[in-house]
């Protein structure tokens, strides 16, 4: 039997990465949003989240549409429903290894 801490190397690295991990948290929280906001939330360049987002967009977590509002270009970004059950299992996940770290007994 394995112990949390060997439980938690099984983590999915595509999603656990910090940066990854907020987006996809935000996004569940909201379903959608526009990439300025994610932005502004994540306090990413617009090329390091333009990365991060195309990660989880070829994993099918989540989808980028590119339209114009206007004259303007809006980039929305919305969670699939792969996301939202990858996250959401990610969360449970997260707290039965803070759970069973706490019981744990060398």
């Amino acid at each position: 039997m394995s112990n949390p801490f060997e439980e938690m190397t099984s983590l999915d690295r595509l999603i656990h990465q910090p940066v990854r991990l907020a987006i996809l948290t935000a996004l569940s929280a909201c379903q959608s949003t526009d990439y300025l906001f994610l932005k502004r939330l994540t306090s990413l360049t617009s090329g390091n989240l333009s990365n991060h987002l195309n990660k989880l967009e070829e994993a099918e977590l989540v989808e980028v549409t590119k339209q114009f509002v206007g004259k303007q270009p809006n980039t929305q970004v919305q969670i699939t429903n792969k996301g939202q059950t990858a996250i959401e299992n990610h969360w449970k996940q997260l707290e039965a290894l803070r759970n069973n770290a706490r019981d744990w007994k060398p």
